[in-house]
């Protein structure tokens, strides 16, 4: 019996061993490691390492507006990607699992975007701001065109939106078609037999039996706009006078532009917590609208 159990654990440590150990020096010990100087005032470069406890926390939240602008910066930007991402993502996963002839043709072509990576993909749409938006605003004369695009608080943030929405919206359209191409028939005959509505279909069948796919799109829509670093970086780099600045643009500011690693570090962790509370949340009130058939 006993060696028994120890060959299992022998062909689960063989198995599972190499996996942990590198998960652990690339995820685990860095999240511990970064616990640790966040009560620290280490500058990132110096092997002087001086404890000062809560300090750095008290300073974040009393006496820097920077990231309180930054959060709320955000915290906007993820409510409006969010819920843009989504809307649009189903609403394409939805035209896309009719009967139509170039269907797959066109999901690889709303796919595309979120394979170009997001720094190569924030000078692209920062190129089209800066000089495509204004050569087509002098041939239309159309005002949508001839806005300061990037120059401007209101329409630098909806230009950071529309790209993040643009590159995000057709990865969540693939999870949705999954979900919809898997939804049991049987349900929804029934309900066209019963003379459902389409507006009824929609939010009554179609939305309840996809909800899993939803509190996966949801998840992730709502963790990679808070965490969106490289089209901020790439688009304005938190101008015009960081009013649209990211709060990891922020931290990575902090520690690695003004070296002090020790505050960066600090804002990342109460990042971290805010993030996971919210993402908790999402998840157990979504997952409580799952139904099983």
């Amino acid at each position: 019996m006993n060696r028994r159990k120890s060959a299992a654990w022998m062909e689960q440590l063989v198995f599972i061993g190499p996996a942990f150990i590198c998960f652990a020096l690339i995820m685990i010990v860095p999240f511990f490691l970064g616990m640790y100087y966040s009560f620290t005032d280490w500058n990132g470069v110096s092997g002087q390492v001086t404890w000062v406890g809560f300090s750095n926390f008290i300073q974040i939240l009393t006496q820097d507006p920077d990231f309180a602008r930054s959060f709320w910066f955000t915290v906007r930007f993820a409510v409006a990607g969010v819920v843009l991402t989504n809307v649009l993502a189903f609403g394409i996963a939805l035209l896309l699992t009719r009967p139509l002839k170039l269907r797959n043709v066109l999901r690889t072509i709303f796919f595309l975007p979120n394979v170009i990576g997001g720094l190569l993909l924030g000078f692209i749409w920062q190129f089209i701001f800066v000089k495509g938006f204004p050569a087509i605003g002098e041939l239309t004369h159309l005002a949508f065109f001839q806005l300061p695009w990037l120059g401007d608080e209101t329409t630098a943030f909806w230009g950071i939106v529309i790209v993040f929405v643009w590159q995000t919206a057709g990865y969540f359209m693939v999870i949705y078609i999954a979900a919809l191409m898997n939804m049991p028939q049987d349900v929804v005959e029934a309900a066209q037999i019963d003379g459902a509505r389409p507006g009824q279909m929609l939010t009554q069948i179609i939305i309840p039996l996809v909800m899993p796919a939803v509190t996966i799109c949801l998840f992730l829509a709502i963790s990679n706009s808070f965490k969106m670093f490289d089209l901020n970086l790439s688009l304005t780099k938190g101008g015009p006078f960081k009013s649209t600045e990211s709060v990891a643009l922020n931290i990575y500011t902090e520690a690695f532009q003004n070296n002090r690693f020790g505050l960066g570090t600090a804002k990342a962790f109460i990042f971290f917590v805010v993030v996971a509370v919210i993402t908790s949340i999402q998840v157990r009130v979504t997952k409580s609208r799952e139904v099983e058939v």
